[in-house]
């Protein structure tokens, strides 16, 4: 059962965190262009280290 405690942590911190990110992102001045700029970087990075991390998974099961 001490599995279940820590997905509920988890899940009541992302639903905090979006309450956090939600303010930022309706904010005044640059605060909503600096969100979408961080939002771009990390899913951009994501895909790029996602798509090399299945480049070299496949790798190992393509002969030379």
């Amino acid at each position: 059962m001490e599995t279940v405690a820590v997905l509920n942590a988890i899940v009541d911190n992302i639903i905090e965190m979006n309450e956090y990110f939600s303010g930022v992102a309706t904010g005044e001045g640059f605060a909503p262009l600096l969100m979408i700029a961080g939002t771009l970087l990390v899913v951009f990075s994501l895909g790029v280290f996602g798509a090399l991390t299945a480049g070299a998974f496949a790798g190992l099961f393509t002969s030379n």
